[in-house]
């Protein structure tokens, strides 16, 4: 992997941290923000020795959003005078490569846990929502910012947001553009769970990440492939997809292992063949 700009992995075991490591600008999401996820979870997904994955932010917050100012040379359409066809035309192609970096998150076959602590902006927000699982400390914040700064948020959150929350929950953050407290993103389903500190938020989400990793890769990854497919499913679509997945994933070495474990009254040892 080419040296990164913006994040640093760390591989713990069987855990990879993704740190957004831009601390002195709050992690503002400058270009190399949305280019360098990209390769890093392609990594990641190639890498057998990961079975979960950990997205943090380094210093003060998680992530204070986008950083407009950092971005303007990458988007010059946004200031062309006449924003005509041909300037749309190229805009386009530069807004689905900004979705497609928070995207890939989602598409990483690997479980992906948010550890949020501190401001969770805008941007921020988006890629929180590509994950499977967030958490976060009792200091942090959640805002959909972009309705107060006269865009529509774009890349990802507006379509993952309301299977998290529900519609009126997502519509009323959209609009108003309000700070919620850890708290209330605990009641309304967006965190899972809320830390006293962040020290004790990073413990959790190792935690949480090798409870995860100790089971079947396997059956880990197909879970997280089936779940994928069903939104927007139907049942039947869902069943129909999850009966296919799992007649080619069984039997297996790590099912084979999981009944010897039993019958030997010892924790299984997967090894995800």
């Amino acid at each position: 992997m080419a040296e990164l700009e913006f994040y640093r992995v760390e591989k713990k075991g069987h855990v990879a941290w993704v740190y957004l490591n831009r601390p002195d600008k709050k992690n503002a999401m400058n270009p190399p923000a949305w280019e360098e996820p990209l390769q890093i979870f392609e990594d990641l997904n190639n890498d057998e020795e990961i079975r979960a994955v950990v997205i943090a932010g380094e210093g003060p917050c998680f992530s204070a959003g986008i950083d407009l100012v950092g971005m303007m040379p990458e988007l010059p359409e946004l200031m062309e005078q006449e924003q005509k066809g041909a300037v749309k035309w190229k805009l386009l192609p530069k807004v689905k490569k900004l979705q497609d970096g928070i995207s890939c998150i989602e598409w990483c076959k690997k479980p992906v846990i948010a550890a949020i602590h501190g401001h969770c902006i805008g941007a921020g927000l988006d890629m929180a929502t590509a994950c499977d699982i967030r958490l976060c400390s009792a200091d942090a914040g959640f805002c959909l910012k972009e309705s107060a700064v006269g865009f529509v948020a774009d890349v990802g959150v507006l379509q993952r947001i309301p299977l998290i929350v529900g519609q009126g929950h997502a519509r009323e953050l959209a609009y108003s553009a309000k700070t919620i407290s850890a708290q209330r993103a605990r009641e309304i389903l967006l965190v899972n769970d809320v830390f006293d500190t962040k020290e004790a938020l990073f413990e959790g989400a190792q935690a949480l990440a090798e409870e995860i990793a100790a089971n079947s890769p396997l059956a880990v990854q197909a879970s997280k492939d089936v779940l994928n497919y069903g939104v927007g499913k139907g049942i039947d679509d869902g069943l129909n997809y999850v009966a296919s997945i799992s007649a080619n994933i069984i039997p297996s070495n790590d099912l084979m292992e999981a009944v010897t474990a039993f019958m030997e009254k010892r924790a299984p040892k997967f090894t995800g063949k």
